[in-house]
């Protein structure tokens, strides 16, 4: 029997900050993000059922993934799923993964290698956070990862739920306070990982030199930014073939007439390999949208099943 990764043990595994550099490295070793496959995608009674296979070196790996908006009512998780690892010369089965703990980590861990080259140094930063789901949660630890945060401002639906994310940003020794949209003004880093489908907050009010993370969507009619600050942001994306197929953040003010398909600054793997080095005072916010996509979690799946061959027997 294969063996089984479940949410404890993969968060014992690997830190936000090592599945970056995990990231980071399979970039630096050549991986090409653009030449990934197209995330499949059918419409089930209780939502979505995602597929993302991918294969790089040694391995390979598929990730079946479960979106079902409904199960907030019934107590259960939003996302589910599983992600089955392979070797890659043969293709048989050396891991079985939490699908969505391993979304829950390598998603975070996207941004916090975005941020790396992104998010301004030298300084404490305030942060606004929107969500307070799992993954606002792993943002928080993801941002702390690669900045100090000097504030922490969490705005959700859910007044109970940004109270105590906030809560919890305070057991890490960040002062942190619930807020609304308002609070982005002045902010240092906004982090989007919610499940809206229209703007959170108005892009106008982004101090120039804020970098701004999307995550929460991947279909291209539902967006956590408006077009102002699309339009007004150096914009930096995983990959622009996934990104004009899903990034309805983009998708949209390109729709709009208010950018051309030219807008996207560069990507991640621009930023890791130095083609495209940031630094400096910005003159304008920096946007950078995440997607999601299948060589991250086999990049993160890898070094996870590596980091349990040297720490125990499996």
């Amino acid at each position: 029997m294969i063996p089984q990764f479940g949410a404890e043990r993969m968060a014992a595994l690997l830190t936000p900050a090592a599945a970056a550099d995990a990231l980071a490295d399979a970039l630096l070793a050549g991986l090409d993000p653009e030449a990934g496959p197209p995330r499949s995608a059918l419409a089930v009674p209780g939502g979505e059922l995602l597929l993302m296979p991918a294969a790089s070196g040694a391995y390979a790996g598929v990730k079946v993934a479960g979106v079902a908006p409904g199960n907030r009512a019934l107590g259960l998780p939003r996302i589910t799923g599983s992600y089955l690892l392979l070797d890659g010369p043969t293709l048989q089965p050396l891991a079985l993964f939490d699908g969505a703990a391993l979304t829950a980590l390598r998603t975070p861990a996207v941004s916090a290698l975005a941020l790396r080259h992104l998010a301004p140094a030298g300084r404490p930063l305030r942060l606004v956070l929107f969500g307070s789901g799992p993954q606002a949660y792993g943002h928080l630890d993801a941002a702390l990862a690669v900045r100090e945060l000097s504030e922490a401002v969490v705005v959700a639906r859910n007044p109970a739920g940004a109270e105590e994310l906030a809560a919890y940003a305070r057991t890490l020794g960040v002062p942190a306070r619930s807020g609304s949209p308002q609070d982005v003004a002045g902010a240092d880093l906004v982090t989007c990982c919610t499940t809206a489908r229209e703007p959170l907050f108005d892009g106008r009010l982004v101090d120039p030199g804020a970098v701004v993370v999307a995550v929460g969507s991947h279909e291209p009619d539902a967006r956590e930014t408006d077009t102002a600050l699309v339009r007004r942001a150096a914009v930096y994306v995983e990959s622009r073939a996934a990104a004009l197929r899903e990034a309805g953040d983009l998708l949209v003010p390109e729709a709009e007439g208010a950018i051309g398909p030219g807008h996207i600054n560069g990507t991640l793997a621009d930023l890791v390999t130095g083609r495209m080095p940031v630094g400096g005072t910005q003159s304008c916010p920096q946007l950078f949208k995440s997607v999601g996509m299948a060589w991250e979690d086999l990049a993160v799946a890898v070094a996870m099943y590596l980091a349990a061959g040297e720490n125990s027997e499996t």
